[in-house]
């Protein structure tokens, strides 16, 4: 493993790169997002995420965060998934972690505290959150106002007087660009803006009416049907 720290100021993000090593993305202090391609999480500390050799990625700090980098030579991990996963840090996994980023271990000492570490890499099987652009300049407009504001209700009938394209037209640029439908793409939009909210422990009711849903309950259920567990389940401490 190689591995490194680094200390980021709130809204700090690296630019889109890539590594020849497997990555471990891992914040020991704060809350970190990763984007790759359409795709983004948002991890706690007791949230890490695998990114395959040659992924490009970006990372960035929602608040104040301590960045731990873990690297892994692809011919010598013994761990290769080929698309990203989440991954649960529990205590021992945390406390090897640290142990591991610290000074003064021996390289015999280091070698088997890292084969337990990669034995502890305990994927949580969640669908990523998935919010393509449109390019179509209409689409965009739309796309501006709800990440301004998720809880905005209006339907495309009503985008569309403000855009200048007719409901039809908005729902096939959706699809033909998103690949989804405007309904799912809006879904997707609501439950990103609210994973800052969730990982900082803000009440489910409060985020859900943020994110323009009516109830915690609602939000809960779009939540679960979209990323397979629930909000409790992807941030368990």
């Amino acid at each position: 493993m190689v591995l490194g720290e680094v200390d980021l100021p709130a809204g700090t993000w690296f630019p889109w790169h890539e590594h020849p090593l497997h990555q471990l993305v891992w914040s020991a202090r704060g809350v970190v997002a990763v984007k790759a391609g359409d795709a983004g999480w948002v991890l706690p500390p007791t949230r890490a995420l695998w990114l395959p050799a040659g992924l490009q990625h970006r990372t960035g700090a929602l608040g104040r965060a301590t960045l731990r980098g873990i690297w892994a030579e692809p011919a010598l991990s013994p761990v290769s998934w080929p698309e990203p996963r989440m991954v649960v840090v529990g205590p021992l996994l945390r406390e090897l972690l640290e142990y591991l980023t610290g000074d003064g271990v021996a390289p015999e000492a280091r070698l088997r505290a890292e084969a337990v570490a990669f034995d502890l890499l305990e994927p949580l099987d969640v669908v990523p959150i998935v919010v393509p652009s449109p390019v179509d300049p209409r689409a965009r407009d739309v796309e501006a106002a709800l990440l301004a504001n998720p809880a905005d209700q209006r339907g495309l009938a009503e985008f569309g007087r403000d855009v200048g394209a007719g409901e039809r037209t908005l729902a096939r640029i959706f699809v033909r660009e998103c690949r989804m439908p405007f309904g799912t793409w809006r879904t997707q939009v609501r439950l990103r803006a609210a994973l800052p909210f969730l990982a900082q422990g803000m009440p489910l009711e409060t985020v859900a009416h943020r994110v323009g849903y009516s109830s915690a309950s609602a939000f809960v259920a779009a939540f679960r049907r979209a990323v397979g567990v629930t909000p409790g389940t992807y941030f368990a401490g």
